[in-house]
């Protein structure tokens, strides 16, 4: 599923060097040299509750590419555990596919390698212009200032999910709007003998996720405005022991939650046994587990004060899924025309309603299946307080380094280990070190 992803990043150390090596798989069935491939291959990302899912999703949809274009698509969707090293090693093996969705924190990572195509303002009249997309998801497809190394597939924001029953079995009438209230509100909740928030501990991106947002929200970040690491900043200090604290100080979370790492804490939260759920677009999710609509409510993630806005009101990291074609392709054409299909209102219409996500073009925004109280959350989330991670080239280093601190943290406190900012600094302090050189 979408935010196991973490697995995938721990293992990666970019370099420029891979940018000539990137070589696409499409293959001509014509009859000579001159002919067109007929062919397209490829990965999809694992975006439902399973592999079949997405393949029930996706395939009436690729059949219907392959009878307006004569191109037929060969997709394999790749779970996240392994999509972002297959990625990487396709870069240097020229074994890789035409066309790939990558999540769209990697972007700026994988442009930097130079195996993706750019889409300039070319390339983006050919999918029907660049002005299609929504500013904040075109935030997450690379650095700023550079061309694009990918276009927004599929949106995402995180919301606050709230069982409605242990609410108002607790006297609680409506959702924390802030981290003081949900500490205040989780009390009521465990007198009732209920756990009240899940989370992910041992999963490095989602609490990269977490503390990127928590960070905003102190008014700070992990990186200069140059692109230099500064992990152990006061502000990201403080906004890392605060998500930890959840567990180690208010005890909103339970100490089993620091062991999770592959959407357990989605699963309990569908069976009833956590009142509260920080994730992103989980409708889906949890009507594939049983859960029903009527059972739950949404709302937006908690702030410091106030409401979710700009700067340090931010509630969601800008989350999603992006589509890129490797420069070197041999089927160029039929890429674009692909990227073109997937992008284009109808099919973003029907893909973002398959799992419970936000379409990023415009025209398809407007279609009232995104207009349900879920994703009216989620889609003013994006237009107004959500950010995107930092687009700097070691951003995946940072999910890994600064990720594996807060999952030791959330160890440490799993195993009733107290939680200082000194520990917090000197764990940041450690990842920072681990960083490339700039």
């Amino acid at each position: 599923m979408r935010s196991i992803r973490a697995a995938a990043v721990g293992a990666v150390t970019l370099s420029l060097a891979l940018a000539a090596s990137a070589c696409g798989g499409g293959s001509s069935t014509g009859g000579g040299s001159n002919d067109a491939p007929k062919t397209l291959t490829y990965w999809a990302s694992n975006q439902g509750t399973s592999i079949e899912v997405d393949k029930k999703v996706l395939q009436p949809e690729l059949d219907k590419f392959e009878k307006q274009t004569g191109i037929k698509v060969k997709f394999e969707v790749v779970p996240w555990a392994d999509l972002l090293n297959r990625i990487l090693t396709a870069t240097t093996s020229g074994q890789g596919p035409d066309v790939l969705n990558i999540g769209n924190t990697w972007s700026a990572s994988l442009q930097a390698t130079g195996a993706l195509l750019p889409w300039d303002a070319k390339n983006f009249g050919k999918i029907g212009g660049k002005d299609r997309f929504v500013d904040s998801a075109l935030g997450s497809t690379g650095v700023t200032g550079q061309d694009p190394a990918a276009v927004p597939l599929y949106s995402m924001a995180y919301a606050l999910y709230y069982n409605k029953k242990i609410f108002a079995d607790a006297g609680i009438a409506k959702p924390p709007a802030t981290w003081a209230e949900l500490v205040a509100d989780g009390k009521k909740i465990q007198a009732k003998g209920k756990n009240v928030l899940g989370a992910e501990g041992a999963n490095v991106s989602e609490n990269i996720h977490h503390v990127f947002v928590f960070a905003k929200q102190h008014g700070a970040d992990f990186f200069t405005a140059d692109g230099k690491a500064d992990f152990a900043n006061d502000g990201a200090v403080a906004a890392v022991k605060q998500y930890v604290d959840l567990m180690a100080k208010d005890k909103a979370i339970p100490k089993g939650n620091a062991e999770y790492a592959q959407n357990q804490s989605v699963s309990d939260f569908a069976k009833g046994n956590t009142a509260m759920l920080l994730w992103q677009s989980a409708s889906a999710n949890l009507k594939n587990q049983g859960m029903s609509e009527a059972d739950y409510g949404i709302a937006p993630v908690p702030v410091q004060s106030g409401t979710p806005g700009a700067g340090a009101q931010a509630n969601s990291m800008v989350a999603g899924i992006n589509m890129a074609v490797f420069k070197n392709t041999h089927n160029l054409d039929g890429a674009t025309k692909f990227v073109k299909f997937m992008t284009s209102d109808d099919e973003q219409k029907i893909l973002n309603k398959a799992y419970s996500t936000i379409p990023p073009v415009k025209g398809a925004q407007s279609d009232p299946a995104f207009d349900t109280p879920a994703n009216a959350v989620l889609k003013n989330t994006l237009a107004t307080s959500a950010v995107a991670l930092p687009q700097v080239a070691a951003e995946s280093q940072f999910e890994t380094t600064v990720g594996t601190a807060v999952k030791d943290l959330f160890a440490d406190a799993a195993a009733g280990r107290t939680v200082t900012t000194e520990a917090v600094k000197a764990k940041l302090l450690k990842a920072q070190q681990q960083m490339p050189a700039k």
